[in-house]
């Protein structure tokens, strides 16, 4: 009801990683238990008035489904949802349920028809393995059965950097490099759809079109919506345009994109993203953490930037301007961007032309684990002091 949910000042210690407002937080588990026992019982009286006794008897019986006829919206003015509803002549008023299991299709997957087994020396002892595969867009969440299995074997850290390196060459279905640890890299020369690397928790994922392709990379779309959805930890390449809501919750993820859609990291809290060309609208709404950099030669950016959280800043440090050439440089030299090799000639120019998206929350955070690491505390001991000291701050605006 505060509507903070999205800005790491919860009240009462919900929508919050502050350990200060976490405190307050005086939830139970027996309360959701007692609370699903309500509805339990509440269900059950409607299904006796209907005259059910399971659910499964319930499953299928739209002959009992009537539409609302009172509902005013005009939407609903004239809808008719008799063929939705209607029960063909024969059919029985029982056993409308799920009777068996649905197959997903997992073993038909390129990840069990053939990553595990071209990666099996990486899981089994450890060894580099470089291979090159086919792909196509009906090949979806390549490379996550192949993640699952280096996290179950060696846990969370995954494998050393550059242990398990697959190129593939075609367009990749839906959720490409969805949630790979670290120690796999993921290169696709070709396209992707939505939700790439959904989830990407320490591994790193290259995308570029095909060598021969004759038209500019950055004028086109090469990856879908959604991209690193949710991403923890990892880097990203990507040589061209994605579509709308590139890096939304982005929490830790490296990625250097040439444009984006609508909605570019909406609800980011973490990580670094940049962005070499043009954005859609509403980028950054909601980004209450994490730095991004856009790449603005026309000066227009702030128009389309949600600027409720977040603050515009040139490129003014010396050690953040290298950080960021790097960066640039790392892009073009993995992709083969020819984007990159005209902003690096040009560098000095492009450094003004480059913005600073910086939320406002976040840069207090900074400031203050700066202020503590002057004052001797280092590590975890300086991000638990910065974010005791922010929810002092926060309480007292808020009592204010």
């Amino acid at each position: 009801m505060m509507r903070v949910c999205h800005k790491n000042t919860c009240p009462v210690g919900v929508a919050t990683q502050d350990p200060e407002l976490r405190r307050k937080f005086q939830g139970q588990p027996e309360h959701v238990e007692n609370y699903m026992r309500f509805v339990a019982m509440e269900l059950r009286e409607i299904m006796a008035q209907l005259g059910f006794r399971t659910v499964n008897e319930m499953v299928g019986r739209s002959d009992l489904l009537v539409m609302d006829d009172a509902v005013e919206h005009w939407k609903a003015r004239g809808l008719d949802l008799s063929r939705i509803l209607h029960r063909p002549e024969g059919m029985p008023l029982e056993g409308q349920y799920k009777r068996e299991d649905q197959d997903h299709g997992l073993d038909r997957s390129l990840d069990r028809r053939r990553l595990l087994e071209i990666c099996r020396p990486a899981l089994e002892s450890g060894k580099q393995v470089i291979a090159s595969v086919p792909i196509r867009n009906t090949d979806r969440v390549v490379g996550t059965i192949l993640g699952s299995e280096v996290t179950r074997l060696y846990g969370p850290e995954g494998l050393p950097d550059g242990t398990i390196h697959l190129k593939f060459t075609g367009s990749a279905g839906q959720s490409f490099g969805a949630f790979v640890p670290r120690g796999i890299t993921l290169e696709l020369e070709g396209d992707a759809n939505d939700y790439l690397g959904k989830g990407l928790c320490g591994g790193r994922i290259i995308v570029y079109p095909p060598r021969q392709s004759p038209f500019a990379a950055e004028e086109n779309i090469i990856i879908g919506n959604v991209a690193f959805y949710g991403a923890t930890s990892g880097e990203a390449y990507v040589c061209g345009a994605a579509g709308e809501r590139f890096c939304v919750r982005n929490s830790g993820v490296t990625a250097v994109v040439e444009a984006v859609g609508d909605h570019g990291c909406e609800y980011m809290t973490g990580g670094r993203v940049v962005v070499l060309g043009p954005t859609g609208r509403n980028f950054a709404a909601g980004m209450s953490g994490g730095i991004a950099y856009v790449l603005d030669p026309a000066g227009d950016f702030e128009s389309r930037c949600n600027t409720e959280m977040v603050d515009l800043f040139d490129l003014t440090d010396d050690a953040e301007i290298e950080q960021l050439c790097r960066l640039v440089e790392r892009h073009g030299a993995l992709t083969g961007s020819a984007l990159a090799r005209r902003i690096l000639r040009r560098w000095d120019e492009a450094v003004p032309q480059f913005v600073k998206v910086l939320p406002r929350d976040y840069r207090r955070m900074l400031e203050k684990m700066e202020e503590m690491e002057r004052k001797g505390l280092s590590g975890e001991e300086a991000v638990m002091a910065a974010f005791e000291a922010n929810a002092r701050d926060l309480a007292r605006i808020g009592g204010n």
